[in-house]
């Protein structure tokens, strides 16, 4: 199952029934799969789901079995005790964002009630997990990968904990204090063994008890991936082998979502693409989309190493309005990180063409960059990034830190000691995500990495520096056209411009280097444990990303005038230090134009911006990936700032830059009117 949806373990076994006389009343079984909300939507508690569903499909005598309503979202601890004390065995799907909270529900439940049978599964239980277990005796039984089969052979073996020793797929501390770890079994290859959730109506009562709720789907085509990525659990955890659900399954599944009228699906599979099928699978949603509505999203994780199908599936998707971008993550482009991450085998040009195929047929990208991975330096990252730009790259690359999974190779102490990996335990902080303080909670916590042996601590935050001047610059699209113009026209690569921000004289350039001061603070935070992104009460309540905090600092603080000013003087400057042979007339006029083109809340009246140049044209042409020439061609940019305005700042914040993030949608759209001889009397 997917990365991050995975179930527990994997048992096949015959098993003695419960002891005579110890429970003649149905079983109370307690379902906990705990996952974060976004935006007042919830996901459908999927992977608790599929064993309900094999239980009341395979079970001897289903009617033995009472499940109580499944736990699917983060509440007052107190409160999912309260809900689970009739249980007499919980079972917990278990991952990073739930791992804590999902333990400290377990510890009270066994305090409460000391009979209560605790089942721990999914990717946070360790593949060796003697030490976790010990740690937490509240803890009955850990089950390791896939687990409809053997959660059904513990209900059926209960309360006989005897038998429980002897199955496989299973780790426990026995009565007597002896760590037991059996070895795992083969993984189901007929995924059509397992029923369907959806089908079969596991979902029914708890959308029926929760009528307000929005919820997102969570899917799966498929289970497995064939890549070994060192920060990643996936490839270890299913043996490489990627096996299958029917298609007529996946069909009627998609036709359930439509019917629910579930507008956002999460396809939990590593690489949607990589068979031949995905681009049958992605046609049939496209085309449910376009009879019914529904579903309005389909989030995927792309296939690697092969191009053809994935450039199909996501041109299919796109065409369809499915997704907001396709994600290309290529992590590094350095190859001894690639070698030291174990994705040397994945085609670095694979991620390079299709961005070049998908920018030239208008289909938006973003690509995924990892900071802090092994072997990678400050150069090889800055390199990296501006290879990408280069190669057309314009719309967003996204920056994500690493952090340590506990299944994941990069988990093993002696790899980390290898590379010098230095991490530290940072609250776990969903981006643009609301703070919600519960009175009764546990923070979920993450090891970050802060510093490797090839990027020691000041160059992490020299790194991160640079990751958000140039996301604040280029991909928020505050500067991006004067960029792009004089990288084009003078050949100065774009990270030269971008690092003399991330040098600006404080006394020459104090917006600037303001900037930098701010975003140096954050990164040395983030070193000391503190949150990964910027919590402003003011602006929405929630985290926001350093440079889009930076974005809307200005704009609240109306020294958007003086930032370009100094912004300007600073790019001529850089340019004239490098000999580029460009007028700066021309970079001038593109730093007028991109300033009058940032969305702004409270505009009350439409803008002009003449020009000698068609930069406008050069920009659009650049971004598209098409050969651009600036031609000299006096126009008028007429820039409707009126018809769709924003009066509230709030809603502003919200749509134009939260929403905007992945396509940085953060500009106005103009038009441009070339000064023939008969208009030039009119401007």
């Amino acid at each position: 199952m997917s990365k991050h949806h995975k179930n527990a373990g994997v048992g096949d076994v015959t098993l003695a029934g419960p002891l005579d006389g110890e429970l003649c009343r149905p079983l109370n079984v307690g379902l906990v799969q705990i996952n974060n909300s976004f935006s007042g939507q919830n996901y459908l508690p999927y992977s608790v789901a599929l064993l309900q569903t094999y239980v009341a499909k395979f079970a001897p005598d289903p009617s033995r079995y009472r499940f109580l309503p499944s736990l699917y979202k983060r509440v007052r601890i107190a409160d999912a005790v309260e809900a689970l004390k009739d249980a007499d065995l919980v079972g917990f799907s278990t991952y990073v964002w739930n791992g804590r909270i999902s333990l400290e529900i377990a510890r009270r439940l066994k305090a409460l009630k000391p009979g209560i049978v605790i089942v721990f599964g999914g990717p946070h239980v360790p593949d060796q997990p003697e030490a976790f277990l010990r740690a937490n005796p509240q803890i009955d039984l850990a089950v390791h990968n896939e687990g409809e089969r053997t959660f059904l052979n513990i209900l059926e073996a209960f309360p006989d904990r005897q038998a429980w020793g002897g199955m496989p797929g299973v780790s426990m501390v026995d009565a007597e204090g002896r760590f037991v770890r059996n070895p795992n079994i083969e993984r189901v290859r007929d995924l059509d063994e397992i029923p369907s959730p959806f089908l079969e109506g596991t979902f029914d009562e708890i959308m029926a008890a929760n009528t307000t709720e929005s919820w997102i789907g969570l899917w799966e085509t498929n289970r497995g991936c064939p890549f070994r990525c060192t920060f990643c659990d996936w490839g270890s955890a299913t043996a490489g082998k990627v096996t299958k659900f029917g298609e007529d399954r996946l069909f009627r599944e998609v036709d359930w979502f439509a019917e629910k009228k579930i507008e956002y699906i999460f396809c939990c599979d590593a690489n949607f693409g990589i068979q031949k099928r995905d681009v049958d699978i992605a046609n049939y949603v496209a085309e449910t989309k376009r009879a019914s509505g529904y579903p309005v999203a389909l989030s995927v994780q792309n296939t690697k190493n092969a191009t053809e199908r994935a450039y199909l599936t996501q041109k299919i998707l796109s065409d369809a309005g499915l997704n907001k971008g396709v994600a290309l993550s290529m992590q590094s482009v350095d190859m001894p990180t690639l070698e030291a991450i174990k994705r040397d085998n994945i085609s670095l040009n694979t991620y390079l063409e299709l961005q070049r195929r998908f920018t030239r047929d208008k289909v938006e990208t973003y690509s995924d960059l990892i900071l802090g991975l092994p072997g990678e330096t400050y150069e090889s990252f800055v390199r990296g990034v501006d290879q990408l730009m280069e190669n057309g790259q314009h719309n967003r690359i996204q920056f994500n830190n690493l952090s340590i999974l506990p299944n994941a190779e990069m988990g093993d102490r002696a790899y980390q000691a290898k590379y010098g990996i230095i991490t530290i335990e940072s609250k776990i902080i969903n981006i643009h995500g609301e703070r919600v303080d519960l009175d009764d909670d546990v923070p979920e916590v993450q090891d970050l990495v802060i510093a490797t042996a090839s990027t020691p601590p000041a160059d992490w935050r020299r790194t991160r520096i640079f990751c958000w001047m140039t996301a604040l610059l280029h991909f928020d699209k505050l500067f991006q056209i004067p960029l792009i113009l004089a990288h084009g026209i003078s050949g100065v690569a774009y990270r030269d411009m971008i690092e003399a921000f991330t040098a600006a004289d404080p006394k020459r350039f104090p917006m600037i280097a303001g900037i930098n001061a701010f975003f140096e603070g954050e990164a040395r935070a983030i070193q000391e444990g503190g949150a990964e992104y910027v919590f402003s009460r003011e602006y929405l309540n929630v985290y926001w990303p350093a440079d889009e905090y930076i974005f809307i600092k200005l704009t609240a603080e109306k020294t958007f005038d003086a930032f370009y000013e100094e912004a300007g003087r600073l790019l001529a400057e850089t340019l004239r230090a490098r000999s580029a042979d460009l007028s700066l007339e021309i970079v001038d006029e593109a730093v007028r134009l991109n300033h009058a083109l940032v969305h702004q809340p409270f505009t009350r009246e439409n803008l002009q911006v003449r020009l000698t140049y068609d930069i406008l044209d050069y920009w659009n042409k650049v971004r598209g990936g098409e050969p651009a020439i600036l031609r000299k061609a006096p126009l008028v940019v007429e820039i409707d700032r009126t018809s769709k305005p924003y009066n509230d700042f709030q809603k502003w914040c919200r749509e134009i830059v939260w929403w905007g993030n992945k396509k940085g949608a953060y500009l106005y759209a103009p038009r441009a009117l070339e000064i023939t001889p008969e208009l030039a009397g009119h401007y």
